[in-house]
């Protein structure tokens, strides 16, 4: 009997640390300056609080990690994505040698976390440790950008719904970087088509276009998309006075596209009087579809919409 109340009393002092860690711990989001490999952090702990600081990269990239504590009693651990705190560390600061300077290549893409910490011994005195942790991720992303985003830069959605304030708007960018020029702004619950993602200066960008006419193409933060529905474009109404024609379209031999320049009937589609249509045949996943895309005169060059 004094063996199991024994027990008890030793579980309930275990959950209460764990307890007391967990509401110690804070989440910081990484991000480098545009055109960066990196980033410095000044910051402190006290006690049994921790920080997990969150940084995107890709696999075969290389990090590292140092850590400059006032407190010689802190660490931090280094987790692969999808890994917490309790879990197996990527890396340990106890065990670097100098200490606190880590350095290995990636084995996969996705967020990895720095946890910094102290020790139990001081922690339980209540000590106070100020620290500058540098963070950079070097080295070229992957040959090949995933088709879609999920958990590690695949399996995601088709469409991206934009997720940010009601008054708000999320940029696109010509390049997944936050210094890159700005394409266009879009606007709160806004369906986007996903093209991909990769992680750059810290964190996902996914490569977007835009489902309205005119189109435009880019790049946009991940933080700021969820999966969205891929409602269908409503075209222009077309009352031709002549008739259509019809055209069947032939792809060069080894090709998987091709451009067809066709002229409505002298009627109306919304003032249009000639479209260019450009078709080409897209793989996803299992299934294989027809996209076309519509460009008019008062479209700048570059510029494109989806019609299907």
């Amino acid at each position: 009997m004094h063996v199991f109340r024994g027990v008890i009393v030793a579980a309930v002092i275990s959950l209460s640390t764990t307890s007391a860690f967990a509401q110690g711990m804070r989440s910081v989001d990484v991000r480098f300056a545009p055109g960066s490999a990196g980033t410095s952090i000044s910051d402190s702990i006290v006690g049994y609080e921790s920080v997990l600081y969150r940084v995107g990269a890709e696999a075969g990239q290389t990090m590292r990690v140092v850590l400059a504590p006032s407190n010689t009693a802190t660490y931090f651990n280094v987790y692969a994505p999808g890994r917490e705190p309790g879990d197996e560390a990527l890396g340990n600061g106890q065990f670097t040698d100098p200490f606190n300077d880590w350095m290995g290549q990636l084995p996969a893409s996705g967020e990895y976390t720095v946890s910094v910490y102290m020790i139990r011994s001081a922690a339980r005195r209540d000590e106070r440790s100020d620290y500058t942790v540098d963070i950079s991720v070097d080295g070229a992303t992957g040959g090949r950008m995933e088709a879609d985003f999920a958990d590690g830069l695949q399996g995601g959605p088709d469409y991206w719904a934009v997720a940010v304030s009601s008054s708000g708007s999320l940029n696109m960018r010509a390049a997944p970087s936050a210094g890159a020029a700005i394409v266009t702004q879009l606007s709160s619950g806004q369906d986007v088509r996903n093209f991909g993602c990769r992680m750059a200066e810290g964190r996902r960008w996914c490569r977007i276009a835009t489902l309205a006419d005119p189109g435009f193409e880019g790049w946009a933060a991940g933080d700021f998309l969820i999966e969205g529905t891929g409602a269908a474009v409503q075209l222009p109404s077309a009352e031709p006075d002549g008739g259509g024609e019809e055209e069947r379209v032939h792809f060069a031999t080894g090709t998987a596209g091709g451009n067809s320049l066709a002229r409505s009937a002298p009627a109306r589609l919304a003032g249009i009087s000639s479209v260019q249509v450009r078709v080409r045949t897209c793989t996803s996943g299992l299934h294989r579809e027809v996209r076309r895309f519509r460009t008019r005169s008062s479209i700048p060059t570059g510029r494109s919409c989806w019609i299907g």
